[in-house]
């Protein structure tokens, strides 16, 4: 509040600073957040002015690298969203001759991003010497936890506004050239890819060609400081022959792999043609609901008008990125498990309760949004945008 109250003289006071080299970046504050699994996912909450900075940085250098990013990249770019990058992935796994996917999983990422080699590949395409050392400083800052000051010798803070950006373009560098070329050099059949920031997905046509391009990977992540989770990453069979492949030699269903939020499946249209399926991950949805059961405890006194409003924002925020084709029982059991701890919260706020189910379906149909379809099919979207 009290440098917006100053906003103008502030900011005229930054420009200044940032032109006669005389600002410098502010510690990261950490904090951490609960992932689905359960662990602590670590975030870097910059100071106002580094977010201010950072921010009209990104703006300049997105104009910039928009150019060379490549088409399989879609995390964090202006005007491309996580269902862009889905699409993309059904569509190419549906048309192309895929039979194999390798599920990687880059492991701790922004802890692991060398700042030597960053600076390399900014060098690359930057030549002001002014951006490159406000990026240096950023990256340099170090984290302040529990008032202690840490130095940040590799890395970039998740939840800085450069962070993002500076995840694609060391990427930009280390996979999506390189695997663009190995494509080009090595592949003997259909080769699919799709890179959401530090997630990606590769399809292959033949098991040879995603064995060579996981080995030649690792060797290629190792160059630069980077490694494939071993637990996480899974090379499985998958796509139109997967199925009946897998059951000529008596080994059971195609497995399945997660990518932005969503299971992907090996599934059938009702003329019997392949379909790539998509479920909610059970995991996500199982956190979903303990986080709304907690609220719906805490609001349970609060007017239920009040309760409708916002339960109904959830469910309708879930709906929007989950509700795709093929997923309508996990988006209906989501709407209907929201409906049963809102009906239990309510039923504890009295012991003499005279809230029936009858009752309660007509306030569900009141608040909440129905579990229907918003997002057309990949190839739809897919072929209206390329």
């Amino acid at each position: 509040m009290a440098y917006g109250q100053h906003l103008e003289v502030n900011l005229r006071d930054l420009h200044a600073r940032v032109h006669s080299g005389a600002y410098r970046a502010r510690p990261s504050r950490r904090v951490y957040i609960p992932k689905a699994d359960g662990r602590q996912r670590p975030l870097g909450i910059a100071s106002l002015e580094d977010k201010i900075l950072q921010r009209a940085v990104v703006e300049v250098l997105n104009a910039i690298y928009e150019e060379d990013f490549v088409g399989f990249s879609y995390g964090f770019r202006p005007g491309r969203s996580p269902h862009d990058a889905l699409d993309a992935l059904a569509v190419g796994i549906e048309r192309k001759k895929v039979n194999w996917v390798l599920d990687a999983d880059i492991r701790d990422f922004f802890t692991s991003l060398d700042h030597g080699w960053l600076q390399r590949f900014l060098e690359h395409r930057i030549a002001d010497k002014r951006v490159l050392r406000l990026i240096q400083k950023w990256v340099s800052a170090g984290v302040i936890e529990d008032g202690a000051w840490t130095a940040s010798e590799g890395g970039a803070p998740q939840g800085a506004s450069v962070s993002p950006l500076l995840a694609n373009i060391y990427l930009h560098y280390v996979l999506d050239r390189w695997a663009r070329q190995w494509r080009r050099r090595h592949a003997h059949g259909d080769v699919v890819i799709v890179r959401f920031a530090d997630d990606f997905v590769a399809g292959f046509e033949h098991q040879a060609d995603a064995q060579r391009f996981l080995a030649d990977l690792r060797d290629r992540f190792a160059k630069f400081g980077l490694e494939l989770h071993p637990d996480k990453t899974r090379l499985i069979e998958f796509g139109r022959n997967a199925a009946r492949a897998r059951k000529a030699r008596g080994v059971g269903k195609p497995e399945t792999f997660d990518f932005l939020g969503f299971t992907h499946y090996c599934g059938k249209t009702k003329n019997g043609r392949f379909w790539l399926k998509r479920k909610t991950i059970s995991k996500r949805m199982r956190a979903k609901l303990a986080e709304v059961k907690d609220h719906c405890l805490h609001r349970r006194h609060q007017p239920i008008p009040e309760q409708g409003r916002w339960l109904a924002s959830v469910v309708r925020g879930h709906l929007a990125y989950y509700a795709v084709p093929g997923n309508t029982e996990a988006i209906g059991a989501f709407r209907n498990q929201a409906m049963r701890h809102w009906f239990k919260a309510l039923r504890r706020r009295s012991q003499r309760t005279r809230l029936t189910w009858k009752r309660m379906y007509r306030l569900a149909a009141r608040w909440l949004p129905p579990a229907h379809m918003q997002h057309p099919f990949p190839s739809v979207r897919f072929d209206a945008r390329t």
